[in-house]
C-alpha cells in the first residue's frame, strides 16, 4: 500500500496525471475519490479496497468537462475491458487514461469469462422453485425448456422496484438521453415498472457493451440476475458478429446505424 500511494503522488506531483480516482477510507468505509495536488494528505487514506465502483464512469464525467485532462485510476481486469468500451464508443480517450493495475477482487482467475468474484447464491426456495440463482450459467440455464425459462425470467423481472441502481452503476451506461426515462417505452416513476420491458429494453442496450464486472447486480436490491441476462445477450453478439466485447479498442462499435450494421454477420448454423 506504501507504494502505491508513494505512486499516485508521484504521478500527481510531476504532472504525469491531473487526477488519480482511487478509493478513500472515510469513517472506515472505502468511498470513491479524487486526489490531486490540491489535496495530496488525503492520500494517507488512499486503500486498495475490495470494494467496488465504476471509477471509468467518474472520468467519462470528468473528460467531458476537462477534455485535456488526464485521469489516473485503480484498474481490475473489467476495469481495463470498460476503458475500451468507452474509447471503442468514443466516450473517454485512452491516451488520456493512466491506469495502476491491482488485483481482481477477489477471483484467483485472470481471465475475464470465468470471473467469480461474486459468492455464489445460495438461493431460497422460491428462486429454486420459480426463479434464476445468481451466478447461473447461460448453458446451464437454457437446457429448461421455452415455457420454464420465460415463466422464470417473468418472476424474476416482477421483483424489480425500478431503483435505476444497475444503469447508474454502470460503467459503460454512458447515453444522454435514457431510454429508461421514455415515457412513450417505459413510464417513469410508475410503480411496479412495465414487466419485462425495463430490463428488455437494457439488455438490448446492453448487447455488445456489457463487460461482465458484475456491477449492475451487486447494487440491485432484489437479487435479479442481470449479469447472467447481459451474458446472454453478448453471446448472441458474440456467436452472430464474432465480436469480443472490451477486449481491445480494434474492433468497431457494436451499433446499428440506419438500417445498416457496423459488423458482418457470421451465418447462423441453426435457424
Amino acid at each position: 500500500m506504501k507504494d502505491l500511494k508513494q505512486t499516485v503522488k508521484q504521478w500527481l506531483e510531476t504532472g504525469k496525471v491531473d487526477i488519480f480516482l482511487g478509493y478513500r477510507l472515510v469513517d472506515g468505509h472505502p468511498i470513491p475519490h479524487g486526489f490531486s495536488t490540491d489535496n495530496l494528505e488525503e492520500l494517507a487514506g488512499l486503500v486498495n479496497s475490495d470494494s467496488r465502483y465504476s471509477l471509468e464512469k467518474l472520468a467519462t464525467k470528468i473528460s467531458r468537462r476537462h477534455p485535456d485532462s488526464v485521469i489516473g485510476m485503480l484498474a481490475r481486469d473489467c476495469t481495463q475491458r470498460a476503458l475500451n468500451v468507452l474509447a471503442i464508443w468514443n466516450q473517454l480517450p485512452l491516451e488520456n487514461v493512466k491506469t495502476l493495475t491491482v488485483n481482481c477482487c477477489p477471483s484467483p482467475s485472470k481471465s475475464h469469462a470465468s470471473c467469480s468474484y461474486l459468492e455464489p447464491e445460495k438461493p431460497g426456495a422460491n428462486k429454486i422453485k420459480f426463479g434464476l440463482p445468481l451466478n447461473s450459467d447461460v448453458e446451464e440455464t437454457e437446457v429448461a425448456g421455452q415455457d420454464e425459462r420465460f415463466s422464470r425470467w417473468m418472476y424474476e423481472f416482477q421483483k424489480c422496484i425500478k431503483c435505476y441502481g444497475c444503469r447508474n452503476i454502470c460503467p459503460v451506461c454512458f447515453c444522454k438521453d435514457c431510454s429508461l426515462e421514455n415515457t412513450d417505452l417505459v413510464h417513469s416513476g410508475r410503480l411496479p415498472p412495465d414487466v419485462p420491458i425495463f430490463h428488455l429494453v437494457r439488455a438490448t442496450h446492453m448487447a455488445g457493451r456489457c463487460i461482465d464486472c458484475g456491477l449492475c447486480e451487486e447494487a440491485c436490491p432484489m437479487d435479479i440476475p442481470l449479469r447472467l441476462l447481459y451474458r446472454k445477450v453478448n453471446s448472441i453478439v458474440s456467436n452472430v458478429f464474432d465480436y469480443d466485447t472490451g477486449s481491445s479498442v480494434d474492433q468497431s462499435p457494436f451499433s446499428v446505424l440506419g438500417d445498416k450494421v457496423t459488423l458482418e454477420p457470421k451465418p447462423l448454423e441453426k435457424v
